[in-house]
């Protein structure tokens, strides 16, 4: 059975995480620069047999340029020696109508963790320029101390300046190629 490749639509993506600031209000980031390439045994994305993204950790962007460059640093992702996320699914699992799990092993500061991500399947349809796109929403949740982001600070009052927890949520538009 022939394999369908499938590769991101930037302009009609956006990768993003969110995190709590001193356990009151949230912060979103996202990535500018980012990559999805996808193989289905099929069409119509009922079994993907691999889905790869990466992320370029300098192109982080959270609306703060003094945080961002704090978050490149040794302290967060170290971008100088690990430049890059990376995420390999190995699993693709419907759970009932549109709604998946995809299975994978997400890579950050050069540790990898089995990761677990919800993705809701959006539909293929065939844009005004005769291109076939599918779409995706994913959305996940990991522990940043899991891949050696440990850095944090306590506040006068006791609390902790940058929650453990990670929440994901991508929008992605994949093209179909050849």
């Amino acid at each position: 059975m022939a394999t369908t490749k499938w590769a991101v639509d930037p302009m009609h993506s956006e990768v993003q995480f969110k995190v709590k600031h001193l356990m009151i209000t949230t912060v979103t980031g996202y990535f500018q620069s980012f990559n999805v390439e996808a193989e289905t045994e099929d069409e119509q994305f009922t079994n993907a047999s691999s889905v790869v993204f990466s992320a370029d950790v300098n192109s982080i962007n959270t609306n703060n340029e003094q945080r961002d460059t704090h978050l490149k640093s040794a302290d967060f992702f170290d971008a100088e020696n690990h430049g890059e996320i990376r995420f390999v699914g190995n699993r693709y699992e419907n759970v009932g109508g549109d709604d998946y799990q995809l299975h994978g092993d997400l890579t950050i500061r050069g540790i990898t963790k089995p990761v677990t991500v919800k993705v809701e399947f959006g539909g293929i349809v065939v844009d005004p320029y005769g291109q076939t796109k599918a779409g995706f929403t994913v959305t996940g949740k990991i522990s940043r101390k899991e891949f050696g982001l440990t850095w944090n600070a306590v506040t006068e009052a006791g609390s902790v300046v940058v929650s453990d927890e990670i929440k994901l949520q991508a929008e992605i538009q994949l093209v179909k190629q050849g």
